[in-house]
């Protein structure tokens, strides 16, 4: 049989995309544990309005989410199609840059607007109604690059991965259209109407809200996990039937849970027990997913020693499975009154940010970056093993302290005396809380320094000798993806 010819992909889009989720990595942990300090220290908003927590939150999830978590998912999503689909990018070099610019673009003008204090003001700050235009025109070209690489494909099978980050592209489009509808009151003003009130937009905001959380930070990466867990590991999927299963039952069910959060809230009574209960039945496929990736490492245990990478990456599948059995527990309505509006929240969120956001992609980055400059392997394990175990105490240094307050806070709230009045006043749950402020910024810190660690690690094997050449064609890929015949 005839060998397959070489195809050359365009790997020079992934790699500007892979240092712009290092650069927006470093930002958005930087900026967290400043506002984390200002929490703890109120002085440190020293009366200037542009550094003001109100002010560098919105900057801070921001960049968490959509600079360092969006440049690494359309970075690797880049990355995975071409070589499972056996193609180079739909559109050519000229389109694929544009949504590299178009998408830097629309990070930085999005944090200027936040910081001189323009924005929608809604849950999820949303930046001007213009910035929000330039960036459906980006996403879109990043729908057609993707899907038309799909469609131009030589391998006949659509790898699962594929699946994943294409439901985030969509399901993220549709989500920003009807979240971002606003009216302007001109063309040439930063200010604009959102088309929801009252309840009607506090339900938009959580339907666009959790649902970011669910096809963004968790479909998305899903698609992350199904391609590199396997490739380091040198294994197949543990189940290539129930990857399938996880994808349709959490497309299904995720797109229902966003009232969960605004439990005890006007929003109708079926419509919070609709959220609670999807909530409930995404447990399962969530785990499900969680033990496709966990058993995928059978027979390779032992790598967890030798590869920093892929350790990171199965510990963000550990994280991913205890924030999807908190999630649901949290929906519940008796839960949910403790919990809402408390610190735990905050655990709950960064336990699912950090822990499997966060080392899912660290995982992918030091997997990419040998890969795609040609090293033989990372510059220092040590340092990244180094990185790992920094970075782990400080997830756990935050959602402990986080939960703990969490806990505190609505106990200290629901007190009443035998008077029937509430036991403790706002400001005394403040001061109590105040210890584990301090311990939540120095989980940051922790977290901040293993990416310098990494950066550094990272930087040092690009300018160290080129040892191999980055190997290209789906012969390469599919022995450990379970792909049949490639």
């Amino acid at each position: 049989m005839a060998a397959r010819p070489v195809i050359i992909y365009n790997d020079a889009v992934v790699k500007k995309f892979v240092i712009a989720t290092m650069f927006w990595g470093v930002v958005a942990f930087l900026v967290g544990v400043y506002i984390a300090s200002e929490l703890a220290w109120p002085s440190l908003n020293l009366g200037l309005s542009f550094i003001n927590f109100g002010r560098l939150r919105p900057v801070h999830t921001s960049a968490a989410i959509f600079a360092f978590g969006g440049s690494a998912l359309l970075g690797t999503s880049f990355y995975v199609v071409q070589r499972t689909c056996r193609a180079r990018l739909w559109g050519g070099e000229a389109l694929a840059d544009f949504v590299f610019w178009g998408y830097q673009f629309f990070i930085v003008m999005a944090a200027l607007s936040y910081v001189m204090g323009f924005s929608q003001g809604q849950e999820y700050a949303e930046p001007e109604w213009h910035i929000d235009l330039w960036l459906t025109i980006v996403w879109v070209c990043y729908l057609l690059i993707f899907l038309g690489t799909i469609l131009k494909r030589e391998e006949p099978h659509i790898y699962v991965a594929n699946w994943f980050y294409l439901a985030f592209i969509v399901t993220i489009a549709m989500l920003h259209i009807v979240n971002n509808a606003a009216v302007p009151i001109s063309m040439y003003s930063a200010k604009s109407y959102t088309v929801y009130s009252g309840v009607q937009n506090a339900l938009v905001q959580w339907w666009y809200g959790h649902n970011a959380v669910g096809f963004f930070l968790t479909a998305g990466f899903l698609g992350m996990m199904y391609y590199f867990i396997p490739k380091a590991a040198g294994r197949p999927i543990y189940s290539y039937r129930l990857s399938i299963v996880h994808f349709w039952a959490i497309i299904f069910l995720y797109i229902w849970a966003g009232p969960h959060h605004l439990l005890w809230t006007a929003l109708p009574d079926w419509t919070q027990t609709l959220g609670m209960a999807f909530s409930i039945m995404l447990w399962m496929p969530s785990w499900g997913g969680m033990i496709n990736g966990l058993m995928t490492l059978s027979g390779a245990w032992d790598k967890l020693r030798t590869d920093p990478g892929l350790r990171f990456s199965v510990t963000a599948v550990g994280f991913y499975g205890m924030s999807t059995f908190e999630g649901p527990v949290m929906s519940l309505r008796e839960v949910n009154a403790l919990s809402h509006y408390t610190d735990w929240g905050i655990g709950h969120v960064h336990s699912g940010a950090l822990g499997w956001v966060a080392f899912i992609t660290f995982g992918a980055m030091y997997y990419l970056v040998p890969a795609l400059w040609g090293r033989k392997a990372l510059y220092s394990t040590r340092l990244a093993s180094w990185h790992y175990w920094i970075a782990t105490m400080g997830i756990v240094l935050y959602i402990v302290s986080m939960w703990v307050a969490g806990i505190m806070e609505g106990l200290m709230w629901r007190a009443y005396d035998k008077f029937g009045f509430l036991q403790y006043s706002f400001v005394e749950s403040v001061v109590a809380i105040h210890p584990f402020m301090i311990v939540r910024m120095l989980g940051g810190v922790c977290f901040l320094l293993g990416i310098l660690i990494m950066v550094y690690n990272l930087i040092r094997t690009v300018t160290s000798p080129t040892t191999e050449q980055p190997r290209q064609g789906l012969a390469a890929v599919a022995p450990h993806l379970g792909l049949a015949g490639a």
